[in-house]
């Protein structure tokens, strides 16, 4: 073998080795899931591309759609987009004033992303359920998207343990067999997985399209339903290449904690 055609090699071998293992997930994460009368009702969003398990980001362009759907009605906040970093990458944070009762669904569409690793491109419609003073009625209602989960538990006011579940929708009609990917927002780098099939855990919907799944540990959890795209898109080599939509859920459990002696 000749010795430039070797060096290729290597070369590629070592970048497949060094693609993160776990899922690619957009994130979406609020400063709180749950707004009370009494407290503060500013909030902030962070908006970030990576592998929320392994603690890794991407670079991410500005989203092409960021808005709220509150009773039914939507509101644009891409005006409130602002450019942050995220482990030394681009990304995205804003923040929003919580101005009167019912659940908030926050949502992003992200710009495509081309993953030369999978030789395609990635779109994740990604969403978050704020409640906001008590009323705990909108939780349920799909935004729209293309791909979408619609929660049959609210998500909110989960304690770690619970069972989420979940109905996959593609342009509003159930998918049976989907898969759907969950990862763990391990921003501290605190959990360790043993070995790669940790890092992800993959369930499919059932012949309604729904999915459970029980969280083991406190904290903000991401479900992805992955599918095949309808049509190719061009990458920004303009070839015409296979799109991963992605319809993204973050929920967030917390320990059921207990007042001591009791």
């Amino acid at each position: 073998m000749k010795l430039g055609i070797r060096v290729l090699l290597i070369t590629l071998l070592a970048v497949a080795f060094s693609v993160p293992a776990g899922a690619h997930f957009q994130e979406l994460i609020p400063s709180t899931d749950i707004v009370t009368g009494r407290g503060d009702r500013n909030l902030s969003l962070s908006i970030v591309f990576g592998h929320p398990m392994e603690n890794a980001t991407m670079e991410m362009a500005k989203p092409a759609r960021f808005g709220v759907l509150v009773k039914g009605e939507k509101q644009d906040l891409s005006g409130s987009l602002e450019p942050s970093k995220a482990l030394g990458h681009q990304a995205w944070k804003a923040s929003y004033k919580i101005k009167r009762p019912g659940d908030h669904i926050f949502f992003v569409e992200p710009a495509p992303y081309w993953e030369p690793a999978e030789s395609r491109m990635i779109i994740h419609y990604t969403k978050v359920v704020v409640d906001a003073m008590g009323m705990e009625e909108g939780w349920d209602k799909p935004v729209g998207f293309p791909v979408e989960i619609v929660p049959l538990t609210r998500p909110y006011g989960l304690w770690t343990g619970n069972l989420f579940r979940g109905v996959v929708l593609k342009d509003g009609n159930p998918v049976p067999g989907a898969g759907v990917e969950v990862e763990f927002l391990n921003r501290d780098g605190k959990v360790v997985a043993p070995s790669d099939p940790y890092l992800t855990q993959r369930i499919k919907t059932d012949t309604d399209g729904v999915f459970s799944y029980a969280m083991p540990r406190a904290g903000w959890w991401g479900f992805a339903a992955l599918l095949e795209g309808d049509k190719p898109m061009k990458n920004p080599a303009g070839e015409n290449v296979p799109v991963e939509t992605g319809g993204l859920i973050w929920v967030r459990t917390r320990d059921m904690n207990t007042v001591p002696g009791k």
